[in-house]
């Protein structure tokens, strides 16, 4: 043990803040939300012990559970691909040598920076209303827009579309992975005729694939956890015909605009759980895809 304390003692080192603040800021509101789940509270009378009643509506008889996890995992199943292949295919562009390297990734970088901001939120919903920039674009071409915003069919995927263009935090890591295979393999594949396409997928992918399944299990999370693009483009209410009911939007307005918050806590330990299992599953494929530099056969 004493053996085992000296050799990681750096590591507890740095994590000491986060454990300070794990343990006493974190643990104790996470051990309180678990028991509100139990309960019926609504934050003026006190709890009161329902025991499995609120995960027994949510699961059997509350229809808006069901369509906000329907519209979260559609707007996860494509936000997360899209924002990763935009992510490496600029990082693959900027990994060219370019001089001013440093300038296009912070340019490429900055929405990121921008695209969790309120202005951001309202300036999307503009830019893709009625009369907005997009549907403008597209009348100098003959096409005649919509409401992009206001139209169930097309809602999610604004924000969507939102999502792919935040692919900063990605990119970057992404570029660090690249910059960290080696150029002799490269040239050796040059050498044999390899085309690019082919150097793409038997050099790049396989060398990068620690670093994909990185960002894949960070995005998914965050995707998962998107609130505010979709709370300030709905009005906070989900609309239109609840297409933009983002699971976080629905636990958000449980326990702020109906002050149902024991119910509001079992709907955060619900997505709690669907993120925990999407992360095993990740983790539980990885070892058929992911390969690393010092495994041994």
């Amino acid at each position: 043990m004493r053996k085992f304390f000296r050799r990681n003692t750096a590591g507890y080192v740095f994590l000491t803040p986060w454990l300070i603040g794990f343990f006493f800021l974190a643990l104790g509101p996470i051990l309180v939300s678990l028991y509100l789940s139990f309960t019926r509270y609504d934050m003026v009378s006190a709890p009161v012990w329902d025991g499995l009643g609120n995960y027994q509506y949510m699961f059997e008889y509350d229809r808006r559970f069901w369509k906000a996890l329907e519209v979260t995992f559609t707007f996860v199943a494509f936000s997360v691909p899209l924002r990763l292949a935009a992510a490496l295919g600029v990082a693959m562009l900027l990994d060219k040598g370019l001089r001013t390297i440093g300038l296009y990734r912070a340019i490429f970088y900055l929405p990121s920076l921008l695209g969790a901001s309120i202005a951001i939120a309202l300036l999307w919903r503009e830019m893709f209303g009625l009369n907005g920039v997009i549907n403008q674009v597209l009348s100098m071409v003959g096409i005649t827009g919509k409401g992009w915003i206001t139209d169930p069919d097309t809602s999610i995927y604004t924000i969507v579309v939102l999502a792919m263009w935040q692919f900063g935090s990605p990119m970057l890591i992404f570029l660090a992975g690249l910059r960290g295979i080696p150029r002799d393999l490269y040239e050796a594949a040059e050498i044999d005729g390899t085309s690019r396409f082919r150097q793409f997928r038997r050099i790049t992918l396989p060398m990068l694939a620690p670093v994909i399944f990185f960002n894949l299990v960070l995005q998914t999370i965050e995707a998962f956890k998107t609130f505010t693009s979709a709370f300030i483009i709905s009005n906070g209410t989900g609309a239109p015909a609840d297409s933009l009911l983002f699971y976080t939007v629905y636990l958000f307005n449980e326990a702020f605009k109906f002050f149902r918050m024991g119910y509001a806590s079992a709907l955060a330990w619900v997505l709690l759980l669907i993120i925990a299992a999407f992360t095993a599953l990740a983790f539980a494929t990885s070892k058929y895809w992911v390969h690393y530099e010092n495994e041994r056969d």
